[in-house]
């Protein structure tokens, strides 16, 4: 697993570790979006979560012009693994049971930025939600809940 440990031996679970995570673990067609972890929330207060970037690319684009539904999607399941493992404190394997997607408007020639937290994290089930919105208006693009398996 590229070197990844299943147990944090630092005393806080930092946005470097994070990154290693999404390089490490994925696989090559999600490093293939380019993703950025900008930043972490471990904080025992409040919902755990992830901010997170997906830029801009034609590739993810449909015939249209607009960033399609399949890369949405992508981003927000990977987004709240990444906000998962910073709720744990470090990676612990997991499988998506289920995710239900809402979109609410097209998005077209910008970044989309993922706030992905952590709801309830159990020993076997953990649960999240990610907003999607558009980097170059701010606007929420898609709202995403979803259900994890804790291997």
């Amino acid at each position: 697993m590229g070197g990844i440990s299943f147990v944090n031996d630092t005393p806080e679970f930092t946005i470097d570790q994070a990154r290693r995570i999404l390089d490490d673990v994925f696989a090559p067609w999600i490093r293939d979006l380019a993703l950025i972890v900008e930043d972490i929330s471990p904080a025992p207060q409040g919902e755990p979560g992830a901010i997170l970037r997906m830029p801009f690319s034609p590739r993810l684009c449909r015939d249209n012009g607009v960033v399609c539904g399949q890369a949405l999607m992508a981003f927000a399941d990977t987004a709240m693994v990444i906000a998962m493992v910073t709720a744990s404190g470090g990676y612990r394997p997991m499988t998506t049971v289920d995710q239900t997607t809402h979109f609410m408007r097209a998005v077209a020639s910008s970044d989309v930025v993922a706030d992905a937290r952590v709801i309830r994290l159990g020993r076997t089930m953990s649960f999240g939600r990610v907003t999607l919105t558009s980097a170059a208006d701010a606007k929420p693009v898609a709202m995403v809940s979803s259900a994890f398996a804790m291997l």
